[in-house]
C-alpha cells in the first residue's frame, strides 16, 4: 500500500474498523443545477440512500413520489413500489447514455443508476482505492486553497460502475479527502470537482457532511457559479 493511502486510511477509520460493516445508510438533501437540466428536478431533493459496503449495489426511498424505491447495480437498475413491486427496469444501463451530452435528459431510471453508482462511489471512499479493481498512483503535490494537497490517482476496473475510469482523490495533511476529480461519462465526459468537508465521526469512521460538485475548467480550477449537485449528508449508520 503507497504510504500516502495507508495515512488515509487510518485517517478515515482504519481498514479493520470498515470491514465490520457490510452497508451505510444516510439522510440526504440533494440540490444543483443538474437535475433540472436532466428534466429531473425534485426526484431525490430529500431522500435516505443504503449502500453495500462490498459489493456494488445501492438504493434510494423515496424516489420521487409515492415512497417508490431504487435498486441500483452494474447491469441492473430498478424502480420499485413501496412493497418491492418493479414498475421499471433497465438492464445494461450504461449503454443506455450512448451518445449523451451535459445537456441530455435523462429517464427515471438512468437517474437511479447515476445516482446509485455516485453514491456508492462516494460513500465507500477512501477504503474503495483498496478494491481489487482498483489501482492508484501517487501525483505531485497540488497547492490549494493555501493548504499543499497530496493527489492520489484512482484507475478502476470497467466491472466497476462509476464516473469515469481514471479520477483523483486530493488529500489534506489530516489525512482527509478534501477534493474529488473525475469526467462524468454517462453525460459527455463532463469534468468535475467535487469538495467534500464538515466531518463527523461515527462508529470510528469519518465521513463528509458536506459536499459540493462544481464544472471544472481547463485548469483543473472549478467554475464556482456552475455548482452541478450539492449534497448534505446526516445520520449516517451503518446497517
Amino acid at each position: 500500500m503507497l504510504d500516502t493511502l495507508r495515512h488515509v486510511i487510518e485517517a478515515h477509520g482504519g481498514l479493520e474498523n470498515w470491514n465490520k460493516h457490510k452497508a451505510l445508510s444516510v439522510d440526504l438533501v440533494v440540490g444543483g443545477m443538474l437535475w433540472g437540466l436532466k428534466g429531473q428536478a425534485g426526484k431525490l431533493e430529500r431522500t435516505n440512500v443504503t449502500v453495500g459496503l462490498v459489493e456494488e449495489w445501492a438504493s434510494h426511498q423515496p424516489f420521487g413520489p409515492d415512497n417508490r424505491r431504487t435498486r441500483f447495480s452494474p447491469d441492473r437498475v430498478a424502480i420499485e413500489d413501496a412493497q418491492g413491486n418493479v414498475l421499471e427496469e433497465l438492464a445494461a444501463p450504461r449503454a443506455s447514455f450512448a451518445g449523451h451530452a451535459l445537456e441530455t435528459p435523462w429517464t427515471e431510471p438512468q437517474l437511479a443508476y447515476f445516482a446509485g453508482y455516485a453514491m456508492w462511489t462516494y460513500l465507500n471512499l477512501p477504503f474503495l482505492a483498496l478494491h481489487e479493481g482498483v489501482t492508484v498512483e501517487d501525483l505531485p503535490i497540488w497547492h490549494e486553497n493555501g493548504e499543499a494537497w497530496r493527489p492520489l490517482r484512482l484507475t478502476f476496473s470497467d466491472k466497476i460502475a462509476t464516473h469515469s475510469k481514471v479520477q483523483t482523490i486530493y488529500v489534506g495533511d489530516d489525512g482527509l479527502l478534501r477534493r474529488h476529480d473525475y469526467a462524468v461519462e454517462i453525460a459527455g465526459d463532463s469534468p468535475a470537482a467535487h469538495y467534500l468537508g464538515n466531518y463527523v465521526t461515527v462508529d470510528g469512521i469519518k465521513f463528509p457532511t458536506e459536499r459540493r460538485v462544481y464544472v471544472a475548467g481547463p485548469d483543473g480550477k472549478p467554475m464556482r457559479d456552475l455548482m452541478t449537485v450539492s449534497v448534505d449528508l446526516s445520520n449516517y449508520r451503518f446497517a
